[in-house]
Order: structure tokens, then C-alpha cells, then sequence
């Protein structure tokens, strides 16, 4: 670390994922699971690199965090992830019983937290985790904007 310049926040670990993962032709979009204030996962978005529609960042940290871990239940864990999560990946957020999620930019199409169809607020979710949003924000809209911008 450089001397005068400050340890780079969880958030900005997710930033730095997503960055790359639009360098690769991927949407911007990162992840890290953390567990009593360390990293047990990173990941970013592989859909195209996988030919996997379920890889989303949130997804491939929460498999990386449960193998780590040696359980599927994340219950100590927090996840930092650069968009709001979609539903898919809200309700394996629910089922690893993760503990707070924090989010950066809102997905008024494809989100499931605060918009769309508020997966956690449903009475059919087993979990809800505590849900921080607009950490990061500016930073993860951004890297968005400019990733589909180029793409049109």
C-alpha cells in the first residue's frame, strides 16, 4: 500500500472485479463475499465466458465462499456486489442465509431487492438479509453506462 492512500474498501475489491470483467467483454459487474472482515471470494460476472446463464458474480462468489467455508450457510458472511442483484441471485443470497448486502447501483429492469419484484420482502423468502444499497454507486453506474455505451 502506498504510503497516504487508504486500504481499498470491500466495495471497491467488487469495483475492481466488475472493471475487469467489462475489460473482458463481460457485463461490469462484481462480487466478494466477506467473513469476519476478511475476503473468502471473488468473482465477476462469466456468462459469456462460461456459457452459463447462471453466472452471475453473486452466484460464482457464493459457491467459491461455501466451498471455502466447508457450508452452504453463509451466515456470517457479507457480500458486496457492484448492481442490484437480480432474482435469481436474491434468492441464493436468501438461501446461503447471508447477513447484510451491500449493493451498488440499482437495476430498475432486471432488479430484485429494492425493485421489480422485492424478492425479500415476499412471504415466500426463507431469509433476509440486512440491505445496504448505493455503496459505490457513482462508480458502478458508471462502469455500466460507458460498458453499453460502446456497445452501441
Amino acid at each position: 500500500m502506498i504510503r497516504g492512500m487508504k486500504a481499498p474498501s470491500f466495495m471497491d475489491l467488487a469495483l475492481l472485479a466488475a472493471e475487469n470483467a467489462g475489460k473482458s467483454g463481460e457485463v461490469p459487474i462484481g462480487c466478494v463475499v466477506v467473513r469476519k472482515s476478511e475476503v473468502v471470494a471473488t468473482a465477476a460476472n462469466r456468462t459469456l465466458t462460461d456459457h452459463d446463464p447462471t453466472a452471475h458474480a453473486e452466484i460464482i462468489a457464493l459457491r467459491e465462499a461455501a466451498s471455502k467455508i466447508g457450508s452452504e450457510r453463509l451466515v456470517d458472511c457479507d457480500l458486496y456486489v457492484t448492481l442490484e442483484p437480480c432474482t435469481m441471485c436474491a434468492g441464493a443470497i436468501s438461501f446461503a442465509r447471508v447477513r447484510r448486502l451491500y449493493y451498488g447501483a440499482a437495476d430498475p429492469k432486471g432488479g430484485a431487492v429494492e425493485s421489480g419484484v422485492r424478492f425479500f420482502a415476499s412471504p415466500t423468502c426463507h431469509h433476509a438479509p440486512d440491505v445496504y444499497s448505493g455503496v459505490g454507486e457513482s462508480e458502478a453506474a458508471r462502469l455500466l453506462k460507458e460498458f453499453f455505451r460502446e456497445r452501441r
